[in-house]
């Protein structure tokens, strides 16, 4: 086992701005630690620091034995170079040398004497470093991840992969693997529920120090055995460690406010009392002289006390003010007929009702996905005014059967990649600003305000594929707000949504006048809805009462 250590870290981004002032935290042998924080706050930049990428400006990281580094987004070519960037050094190396001989061989020198010995001489390399007994280790995770040995599936290109089976794949290979230390950025996105169950089974189960970066708040409730928050300041960001598991972690931050709000209180009274002090003392030297040792007194007092400083400033929190405000459409919003997802799904008929919240449950390439889109572009046939309420252009979904929607109502699509075309190369507050067909612009000073509620005013001038994921996710819900969606259609929402923002979207949507639709993997998301429709592995689709997660933990109800 190994552990982590941070000590007084600082970093500044390229523009001069301070991210991270002071970050102190310490990972112990075999703990699970959870790192969370506002989107932007800096954790991936924290993992970087960790792992040597980059450098603090202040400060110094240390840990003991090897770490091992998941990276948020795979981006290796193929299943045999993905599984490479998370092996041993000298393992990454060896393989590079091998597939470089192997090129050199294929080619026109191939006959070579000297290409073929160079070959050989890659190929005990390879063997001398452990190579052959990484291929088993990697025959076992391609097994358990995606159901074929390693040398069927090695040059396979991992594009062709689902974002869960990229993810499955790379922690089963840091989990098997000798890394004492392992450094998870979202470890959960794209995994379906099984998939997030069998993570936290394994993070309970590991012996290795874990720190992982998570939204997940039923990841964090079942897996994290201490929770590090890093808190939002202007003199860059700081940290805090709650030494419990994400039951307690709300409680005992809000304790931590009330003491830190209370020793600020006591701290101003003293300061205001010594100030006075020194007035009263100022006022009677000056006609006293026996008085002046006793105002020189109280200077130095009032002196050593500022120069002391105050008790430690209260993070700033996160106030997101989403307001959806949506309106009353006909009483029946939509209607499914015989509807087929053409290769997905078999036909089943839907109808929902205006306020409906339905959450639309499944594994992974299911189809629920594509029924949102669907209904993004309005259904069979859609009627003028039902057309969507952004300047996306949504692909068609091949479909027989119809599903149609009902009066007034005005479909609002969040993506779940966030791939807005329509919104690059452009900054918030010129997307604000202009407006587009189905939303009118708003002056500057009214786009601000909008942007502030939404945790966005220091974003306003970056152009929209420059944020964050969960930026992103913030700047489509503000557009579904402006635009005066009547149905919402959203896939996946809370993917990249902080801690305070999910819980602000949640709030948005109790008081949003409208009907609901949400493909969600997330448990603690799902608990707010009252209409469960599940796409089942066997093509069926049917609801049920309550969640299902996996085929047959509940009875099918009709």
């Amino acid at each position: 086992m190994g552990h982590i250590e941070i000590n007084d870290v600082s970093y500044t981004l390229a523009d001069g701005r301070p991210l991270l002032g002071g970050v102190s935290f310490r990972v112990g042998d075999g703990a699970k630690a959870a790192l969370i924080g506002a989107n932007g706050a800096g954790k991936t930049t924290l993992l970087r620091l960790l792992t040597g990428e980059i450098a603090p400006d202040e400060g110094s990281v240390s840990h003991t034995g090897s770490v091992g580094l998941m990276r948020q987004f795979i981006t290796a070519g193929t299943i045999a170079e993905a599984l490479e960037e998370v092996a041993p050094k000298r393992i990454r190396k060896a393989a590079a040398q091998v597939r470089r001989a192997e090129e050199r061989l294929l080619g026109s020198d191939g006959d070579s004497t000297n290409v073929q010995m160079a070959y050989a001489a890659a190929l005990g390399e390879w063997g001398e470093v452990g190579g052959y007994e990484a291929e088993v280790l990697w025959d076992t995770c391609t097994t358990s991840a995606l159901g074929m040995p390693f040398d069927r599936c090695r040059d396979r290109a991992t594009a062709t992969l689902s974002g869960g089976e990229q993810k499955r794949l790379i922690l089963e290979a840091l989990l098997r693997g000798g890394d004492d230390v392992l450094v998870l950025d979202e470890p959960d996105n794209f995994l379906d529920v099984p998939g997030k169950r069998w993570l936290e089974d394994q993070l309970r189960d590991t012996d290795k120090s874990v720190l992982f970066v998570s939204h997940d708040r039923e990841l964090l409730a079942r897996a994290a055995s201490e929770i590090i928050t890093l808190e939002l300041s202007a003199a860059g960001n700081t940290a805090w460690t709650h030494p419990g598991g994400f039951e307690s972690y709300h409680e005992a931050r809000q304790s931590r406010f009330d003491r830190l709000e209370e020793l600020r209180k006591r701290w101003d009274e003293e300061h205001a009392k010594l100030r006075a002090l020194v007035q009263m003392y100022k006022q009677k030297a000056a006609y006293n002289s026996d008085m002046t040792s006793r105002y020189r007194a109280a200077q130095t007092r009032l002196e050593r006390f500022e120069t002391a400083g105050p008790p430690e400033a209260m993070p700033r929190e996160q106030n997101l003010g989403m307001r959806l405000a949506g309106g009353r459409t006909g009483k029946i919003a939509i209607r499914a007929h015989d509807l087929e997802l053409t290769n997905l799904m078999l036909p089943f008929d839907l109808e929902v009702h205006y306020g409906d919240r339905v959450a639309v449950l499944g594994s992974n390439g299911s189809g629920k996905s594509h029924f949102l889109r669907l209904l993004a572009a309005g259904g069979t046939d859609p009627e003028t005014e039902h057309r969507p309420v952004s300047d996306v252009e949504i692909a068609p979904v091949e479909h027989s059967g119809q599903v149609k929607l009902g009066a007034r109502v005005r479909p609002g699509w969040f993506a779940q990649t966030h791939g807005r075309p329509d919104l690059h190369g452009r900054t918030l507050l010129d997307i604000l600003h202009r407006g587009d067909e189905h939303r009118n612009g708003l002056p500057r000073e009214p786009a601000s305000r909008a942007l502030a509620r939404y945790e966005l005013a220091g974003a306003a001038e970056q152009t929209f594929e420059s944020l964050s994921g969960g930026q992103q996710a913030r700047v489509q819900i503000l557009l579904l707000e402006l635009a005066g969606a009547t149905l919402l259609l959203l896939d996946e929402p809370t993917d990249n949504l902080d801690l305070v923002s999910a819980e602000a979207l949640q709030d948005a949507l109790t008081a949003f006048d409208g009907t609901v639709l949400a493909v969600t993997h997330d448990r603690w998301f799902a608990r707010d809805f009252d209409r469960f429709l599940v796409f089942g592995s066997d093509g069926e689709v049917y609801e049920s009462t309550t969640p299902v997660w996996e085929e047959g933990r509940v009875a099918r109800s009709r």
